[in-house]
């Protein structure tokens, strides 16, 4: 599994590199499964779309994540759940790209 971001599908100013960066990922993702599905290998590519309420931004910005309110960032727990739901997929039924945001996230 890959983890991307909103820039995997679209970039903006001042973030041309880490877009470049981003949707070079996507597309190696995607290239491995259709290289390795056929092998029973299972790839997946997640956007993470929005700030994650972990450890990091609680010390870093406890204002930032007030800001967003409740539910208003991702919860590490949730986004652990949906690795694990892609990792456990029947064959039949394979996700290749997942985009993971609070609700409240404008897209």
């Amino acid at each position: 599994m890959f983890t991307g971001a909103t820039a995997s599908l679209r970039g903006k100013p001042p973030y041309t590199a880490f877009a470049a960066g981003k949707a070079g990922l996507r597309s190696v993702a995607q290239s491995f499964a259709r290289e390795f599905g056929p092998q029973n290998v299972h790839v997946a590519h997640v956007v993470i779309d929005g700030s994650i309420d972990g450890e990091r931004v609680q010390s870093r910005a406890p204002d930032y994540l007030a800001k967003l309110g409740e539910e208003g960032a991702l919860r590490l727990e949730d986004i652990a759940d949906a690795y694990w739901y892609l990792h456990t997929q029947p064959r039949s039924a394979w996700t290749q790209e997942l985009d993971l945001r609070p609700f409240k996230e404008p897209f």
